[in-house]
């Protein structure tokens, strides 16, 4: 391929398994997405406790954050189109039970959280095999647009699963629709993934002692570049992260029920895609540290505006927003963990970077349910805002050059990697 067809907005779908690969992981998304909404909606309707809805977003990171290192190297260990195709299954089976809860007529929130802490252990083994996957699909100068692409198509899944779970319980009036169209939606991304011939050679790890499982976290902590893109997101999110927090602000500050949830969920993600199929149109070329900074402040400034909100399109907006911003600093960490790792390590760093994005996302979720129940909804999530904007001037000051990386190719990442500099 020559280097302006490298270039080109749409090469990556040149390559089959790659097509296969998004709509298998689209498909995912879908199904996690509209469960999501069922899942929260369910959970406050038996409660009415925001820190209960936190709690569900604990049920998820906790997994994650025990069994990391073992993810990451399931991933590096075995061939991980099998890995996905498991996950994929798995995923299908929770949602076939929490069919089954439902259906019983269970009025506890006990058995949902045993199911979304099956959810969080499968999600340890596909998140670092799905990331590292991707390499293995296309050349190395494409995978730029294929990380583009990839994250854009999984964020328009992640706008039809919000929406088609909102409108699917709120026409029965029960999730029960909804975790069966999920299960439907997990199926079909397991009959994808059985699809795929893998185009590259998966350079597998050979080490099974326990210095093996733990190369990947001792990688990230030397590689500041990796480092600083990395905990930034972690910090940031972290305390931005109002989405757990969506039934609440549905129900009681909005009062647009469960078709407003629907639209809240998918805001945050059509800013997302859109801001992705910029990216892959028009990439990132210059002034790429400033811009992510930026960004991210922007993500901070958002989150206020949505807190403050109390009309239900201005809410939408300042979603939209969030999301958008949040998609350029997603594209480049995961250009820069990819391009900069090794492959025979690139499932043991995919699972330090899933533990930060679980922290941030799962975790962060639980902080947003404990503040809002200690200090009130909206003042958690200004807070929180407030508080994403204090770690971007921070993370300014402590990783400075941050602010001076210029360019995100493959070769200036490869030797910033290599020779830990930051300048690249």
């Amino acid at each position: 391929m020559t280097q302006v067809e490298s270039h080109a907005a749409g090469a990556a779908f040149r390559y089959p398994n790659f097509r296969l690969f998004v709509a298998a992981r689209s498909l995912m998304g879908i199904g996690l997405d509209m469960q999501s909404v069922a899942v929260g909606w369910q959970i406050y309707e038996i409660t009415r406790r925001p820190l209960d809805l936190g709690l569900a977003g604990l049920a998820q990171f906790l997994p994650g954050l025990l069994l990391f290192l073992l993810g990451g190297h399931v991933a590096d260990r075995f061939d991980r189109r099998h890995v996905l195709l498991a996950c994929y299954s798995s995923f299908a089976l929770c949602s076939l039970a929490l069919l089954t809860i439902t259906l019983r007529g269970s009025h506890s929130v006990g058995p949902i959280y045993a199911v979304l802490v099956a959810l969080g252990f499968v999600r340890v083994f596909n998140s670092p095999a799905g990331s590292a996957f991707i390499p293995l699909l296309v050349p190395a100068e494409v995978f730029p647009s294929a990380a583009a692409w990839s994250s854009s198509c999984l964020n328009a899944a992640r706008i039809i699963g919000p929406v088609i779970g909102g409108v699917l319980y709120a026409v029965r009036g029960n999730p029960v629709g909804v975790y069966l169209a999920a299960a439907a939606a997990f199926t079909s991304s397991a009959l994808l993934m059985m699809m795929i011939r893998v185009r590259g050679v998966q350079q597998m790890s050979r080490g099974t002692d326990w210095k093996t499982v733990i190369a990947g976290f001792q990688y990230v902590r030397r590689n500041k570049l990796i480092l600083g893109t990395t905990t930034l997101d972690l910090f940031a999110v972290l305390l931005g992260g109002a989405v757990a927090l969506l039934p609440v602000f549905a129900r009681e500050v909005l009062n647009s029920g469960p078709r407003g949830l629907g639209l809240l969920r998918a805001s945050p993600a059509i800013g997302s895609v859109v801001m992705a199929l910029i990216l892959a149109v028009l990439p990132l070329r210059r002034r790429v540290g400033a811009k992510m900074l930026c960004c991210v402040g922007g993500f901070g400034a958002a989150t206020v505006v949505f807190g403050l909100s109390r009309n239900l399109y201005l809410s939408m907006f300042a979603l939209f927003i969030v999301g958008a911003s949040d998609m350029v600093s997603v594209i480049i960490r995961t250009t820069i963990v990819q391009l900069a790792t090794p492959d025979d390590m690139r499932g043991r760093v995919s699972a330090v970077n899933m533990l930060f994005v679980g922290a941030s996302n799962e975790f962060g979720q639980f902080e947003s349910g404990l503040t809002a129940q200690w200090m009130g909804t909206v003042p958690a999530v200004v807070a929180g805002g407030v508080g994403t904007i204090a770690v971007v001037a921070l993370w300014s000051w402590l990783f400075p050059s941050l602010r001076k990386v210029d360019q995100l190719t493959p070769e200036s990442l490869a030797i910033a990697a290599e020779l830990e500099i930051l300048d690249v």
